[in-house]
C-alpha cells in the first residue's frame, strides 16, 4: 500500500496542516498530499538516475511566490533520499549568496552542510552520522571478505588499505589532499576514541576555520574553505559520498530572488559568475555524482536589469527555444516553469487535507464532494484569480475552514464561504498580489 492510500500518522499530519497553515512547506508527509507536478517529478527523477551513474544536473525551478517552487523541491527531497541520496538544501537570504565580501557565499555552504541529510536522518545534521557509517561498513565489510575477527591486526591493516584507497580516489580531485588526509585523521580518531579531533575535523568540513593558522594548529592543514572555493568541496563531498556507498548528492538552493534583490551590480554580477561556474561544471561533466537544483521567481530569471537575464553568458544558455509553449513546455531543458494547479488537482488536494484533518482530530469528515466543488468554484472564480491565485492561498483559507467547522460543529461550509468577511478577504487577497505586496513565503 502507498503513501498516498495509508492514513498519515498523528505527529506528520498535525506538522503537515500547522505548516501548510502557516504558509511553508512541511519536510515530512509530503507524499500523502502530493497532486499534480507528475510530469515535473518525472523529469528531475530521470536526471537522479544520471547523476546515480556518475553524471551531473542543473535545473532552475521557475515560478510564483506561492505556486508550488518550494513545495516541489520537498517533494523530490523524499524521493532521493528514499533513492539513496544525500540531500543538501538551503535558502538564499541577504546573509546566505552564492558569494559575498562578507562571507555571504560561506554562509550558503555552512547552511548546505549544515542541512546535509539522508533517509535515516532526514531532519538534517547527517555528517558525522555518514562519516561514522561509512568507517563501520569497511570495517563490516573488510571482517566478512577476510574473515578476520574482531582486534585482529590483519583486519586493522585490511581496513587501512581501503581507507587509503578512498582517500586517494578523493585526493586527486581540485582540494582533494586536503580533504582525504583530514578524512584518513577521522578515520584513525574514530578507531583511537579521540572525540576531540573528530569534532575537530567535523568543524573544518562545516567551514567554521576561519584563520589557516587555527586549522593548522588544530589538524595540521595549511587551507580552510572559504567565501571563493566553498563549492570545490561540494563536488569533494559528492565524490565521496558515491564511494561511502551513496548513491550521490543533490543539492537544493530556494529563493534565487535575494540574488536579483541584491541592490549593488557587481555584486549581482560576481554571484552569476559563480552561478555559471556551477552550471558548466554539471554540463561539461567536471562534477560527478552531483545534482543541482534552484528555485526562483520569473522576475528573478527574466529580468534583464537585474535578473539571471542579466548575465548574458547565463541567458543564452536558459533562454528557452522558439517551440515552447505555456501548454507545451520542454521538461529536459534546464529550466522547468510551473504551471498551475488546475481546478481538478486542487480539488483532489482538499480531499486530501479534509481526509487528514478527520483523522487528526478524530471526527467524520462532514464535507461532501459537492460543497469541495463549491469551494474550488469560489476560490477560483474571484476577479483576477485565473492568472494571481496560488495553491498557496487555496490551501490556507480551506484549512482555516476546516479548523472553524471543527471548532463549531454547527457552522457548514457554505455558510463560512458566504459570510462577508471571507469575501472581503479573497478580495484582499487579490489586491495584495496585483500590487505586489504579497508576502513571499516558502511553498
Amino acid at each position: 500500500m502507498s503513501d498516498t492510500e495509508r492514513k498519515a500518522p498523528r505527529r506528520i499530519a498535525q506538522t503537515v496542516l500547522n505548516s501548510l497553515k502557516g504558509g511553508v512547506v512541511p519536510r515530512v508527509g509530503l507524499p500523502y498530499i502530493t497532486v499534480g507536478r507528475k510530469s515535473e517529478i518525472e523529469a528531475l527523477l530521470h536526471d537522479v538516475d544520471i547523476i546515480a551513474d556518475g553524471g551531473a544536473s542543473f535545473r532552475f525551478i521557475v515560478g510564483r511566490y506561492g505556486s508550488g517552487k518550494s513545495f516541489l523541491l520537498q517533494t523530490i527531497r523524499s524521493y532521493v533520499m528514499d533513492r539513496g541520496f544525500i540531500v543538501a538544501d538551503a535558502d538564499l537570504s541577504p546573509e546566505r549568496r552564492l558569494q559575498g565580501t562578507r562571507g555571504q557565499g560561506l554562509a550558503t555552504y555552512r547552511e548546505l552542510i549544515g542541512n546535509l541529510s539522508t533517509k535515516t536522518r532526514p531532519e538534517g545534521g547527517a555528517l558525522p552520522l555518514v562519516l561514522d557509517r561509512w568507517i563501520s561498513a569497511i570495517q563490516s565489510e573488510e571482517a566478512a571478505a577476510g574473515g578476520f575477527a574482531p582486534g585482529d591486526p590483519a583486519l586493522s591493516t585490511a581496513v587501512d588499505r581501503r581507507i587509503y584507497e578512498i582517500t586517494s580516489s578523493v585526493s586527486e580531485l581540485v582540494h582533494g589532499f586536503e580533504f582525504a588526509r583530514l578524512l584518513s585523521a577521522y578515520y584513525h580518531a574514530y578507531l583511537e576514541g579521540d572525540d576531540l579531533t573528530k569534532a575537530r575535523v567535523i568543524r573544518w568540513f562545516r567551514g567554521e576555520y576561519t584563520l589557516k593558522s587555527e586549522a593548522r594548529e588544530a589538524l595540521g592543514v595549511n587551507i580552510i574553505i572559504s567565501d571563493d572555493d566553498w563549492y570545490d568541496y561540494l563536488k569533494l563531498f559528492a565524490a565521496f559520498f558515491r564511494l561511502a556507498g551513496y548513491s550521490g548528492m543533490m543539492i537544493m538552493v530556494d529563493e534565487l530572488v535575494n540574488i536579483y534583490k541584491i541592490p549593488n551590480a557587481i555584486t549581482r554580477q560576481y554571484n552569476y559568475e559563480k552561478l555559471l561556474t556551477m552550471y558548466n561544471d554539471t554540463l561539461q561533466g567536471k562534477a560527478k555524482y552531483l545534482g543541482i537544483i534552484m528555485g526562483c521567481t520569473p522576475q528573478a530569471l527574466e529580468d534583464k536589469r537585474r535578473g539571471i537575464y542579466s548575465y548574458e553568458a547565463l541567458r543564452s544558455r536558459l533562454a528557452e527555444g522558439r517551440f515552447s509553449r505555456p501548454s507545451m513546455r520542454d521538461l529536459l531543458a534546464p529550466v522547468i516553469r510551473l504551471e498551475p494547479l488546475t481546478a481538478e488537482e486542487m480539488l483532489v488536494l482538499c480531499e486530501k487535507l479534509a481526509a487528514m484533518h478527520a483523522d487528526l482530530y478524530a471526527y467524520e469528515a462532514q464535507i461532501g464532494t459537492d460543497e469541495l466543488a463549491s469551494f474550488i468554484r469560489t476560490e477560483y472564480g474571484r476577479i483576477g484569480a485565473d492568472q494571481n491565485i496560488t495553491p498557496r492561498e487555496v490551501i490556507r483559507d480551506f484549512i482555516e475552514l476546516l479548523d472553524l467547522i471543527w471548532q463549531n460543529p454547527d457552522t457548514g461550509l457554505e455558510e463560512l464561504m458566504q459570510s462577508e468577511s471571507f469575501s472581503f478577504a479573497e478580495s484582499a487577497a487579490v489586491s495584495d498580489e496585483v500590487s505586489g505586496d504579497y508576502a513571499e513565503f516558502t511553498v
